[in-house]
């Protein structure tokens, strides 16, 4: 019983039924101006429908009346993009209008019905409602009055499940809106994952840079090796501070640029803090770097972080060599270092498997594994 009558309680049912009663309004209206066209209303709503904005109102309304407080509501507010969504709308507009009919109906003439009834019990037959013209005065029929409510509240609460489930499929995202929302979430998503990278890959770095330099210096026992290697770590430090700031103001600003997290002419920078962690850096770059675009050239820098983060984090203080090369439409990254006994194996960890993702996310590839006794990162990424 609790459970038959939950939704009393919902205020949802109510404003449905609000929902329900709004096109009555102007129906109401018009039987003043010319009872003998009731149905006038309905014809003026096929133009009315057919302007793109009119999707919007409807939309707004059914969101708030309709569904309250739902975070999805598979209901649009965008105006008509293409006559399919007119006609869509025109339908919609013709179906809210029967729904409303219908309601006012049950909502008029199912409460006069147990009146009615209650009366034709206490002796007094009605000569106005046609259904109980012919009732003969009993008390049996004060048992028959709490149905019509019963109906009544039936009516109510199905109506409005039905124009909710209308609504969606009439007022619902066109194709087109689907389709871009689903780009839209898809950016999202990928923006989200490149600032994963971005933390991984820059913070990655500094920390490995300063847990080296820690770990020499405290083995050293030379002071001014230990003093360099604390310019090191402060160098890094600040370093990394500046790539979390830009990555926060990412998160902070949805349309600010990015222009200003560093590329490959920045380089220079990767190849210092590496040679202050001990490792021996032999660093060519060939062709124009400068010339290479954007997008291309923050995500090599990035591949070279990381690929010198895992030389540093696993091998330790070897000899590095990185080669960039600048031609024939490509941009070719190249890291290679002695393999030691601590690197089995193709690599599996996220930092790998992000310089992989970063490639093909630009069209390019990237090889990662022991290659002739050395452990190498390859990348070819297109220029254009």
């Amino acid at each position: 019983m609790a459970r038959f009558l939950r939704p009393l309680l919902r205020g949802t049912t109510y404003t449905r039924l609000l929902h329900l009663w709004v096109p009555m309004l102007i129906t109401s209206v018009w039987i003043f101006i010319s009872p003998e066209t009731p149905y006038a209303p309905a014809l003026m709503l096929i133009p009315v429908g057919l302007i793109p904005a009119v999707r919007i109102g409807e939309g707004v309304q059914a969101q708030l009346l309709l569904t309250p407080g739902q975070q999805d509501p598979g209901i649009s507010v965008a105006p008509s993009g293409s006559w399919r969504d007119r006609g869509r709308t025109v339908l919609w507009l013709e179906a809210r209008m029967a729904l409303g009919w219908v309601t006012t109906f049950a909502c008029v003439w199912l409460p006069v019905i147990t009146f009615q009834l209650i009366e034709i019990a206490r002796g007094r037959v009605p000569d106005d409602v046609w259904v109980l013209k012919e009732a003969s005065p009993s008390g049996w029929y004060a048992w028959l009055a709490p149905f019509p409510l019963i109906a009544l509240y039936g009516a109510i609460v199905g109506l409005g499940k039905v124009a909710t489930s209308t609504a969606r499929v009439l007022l619902g995202p066109s194709r087109a809106e689907r389709l871009a929302a689903l780009e839209e979430r898809t950016e999202q998503l990928l923006e989200r994952n490149r600032i994963a990278r971005e933390l991984h890959d820059s913070i990655g770095h500094a920390l490995t840079v300063a847990v080296v330099q820690a770990g020499a210096a405290r083995a050293a026992g030379d002071p001014e090796f230990t003093e360099r290697a604390l310019g090191a770590i402060e160098e890094t430090g600040r370093a990394a501070l500046e790539d979390l700031e830009r990555v926060l103001g990412v998160l902070r600003e949805a349309e600010r640029p990015v222009s200003s997290r560093p590329t490959l002419v920045d380089a220079d920078r990767l190849w210092e803090s590496a040679r202050a962690s001990g490792a021996k850096v032999d660093a060519e770059v060939t062709g124009p770097l400068e010339t290479v675009s954007g997008p291309v050239s923050r995500e090599g820098y990035r591949i070279l972080q990381e690929a010198l983060t895992n030389v540093l984090r696993h091998a330790g203080s070897v000899p590095v060599r990185v080669r960039i090369r600048v031609a024939d439409g490509t941009l070719d990254l190249e890291v290679r270092n002695p393999l030691t006994a601590a690197i089995s194996g193709p690599g599996r960890g996220s930092g790998l498997r992000g310089i992989r993702e970063r490639a093909a996310l630009l069209g390019g590839r990237a090889q990662t594994g022991p290659d002739e006794g050395d452990w190498q990162v390859h990348a070819e990424l297109p220029l254009g």
